[in-house]
């Protein structure tokens, strides 16, 4: 089975430590339902911040979501004048028998600037969403 590479990347406001799990728990529940990820089927995953965001690690956020046994890594990005500030990025590495064309990466509030070609997201329910991630999380308490 090849290993896919699912990228995906989000914003926050400011430096605030739930600021930055509820952002990358909302990132990490798009990208696991557009792709249909189980989480059996993730060989790793590596974050990374932006320099301005340090509040927190972005990966505990997975492990909230039950990635207990999932190898996570955390890095800041170069901080390259004039790029994207307070922003979380993700890239999932997926053993699934989908071709690279199929998977569906997720760019969202303020990183949609990062990949404009690939922010086309059909209407989320946010509501919905927090209740799909409120019920991974008790699962692992």
């Amino acid at each position: 089975m090849p290993c896919r590479g699912v990228r995906g990347a989000t914003t926050v406001e400011v430096n605030d430590r739930e600021e930055i799990l509820q952002a990358t728990r909302e990132l990490l529940a798009l990208v696991i339902r557009r792709n249909g990820i189980e989480k059996g089927d993730v060989a790793s995953a590596t974050f990374s911040t932006t320099t301005d965001l340090d509040a927190e690690f972005p990966a505990l956020a997975a492990r909230q979501l039950g990635w207990l046994d999932v190898p996570l890594l955390c890095g800041h990005e170069i901080g390259v004048p004039g790029s994207l500030k307070k922003c979380i990025r993700v890239l999932v590495h997926w053993n699934t028998d989908k071709s690279q064309s199929e998977v569906q990466h997720v760019y969202v509030r303020e990183a949609v600037k990062l990949r404009p070609d690939l922010s086309d997201l059909p209407p989320v329910d946010l509501a919905e969403l927090e209740v799909w991630i409120s019920e991974q999380m008790r699962t692992f308490e």
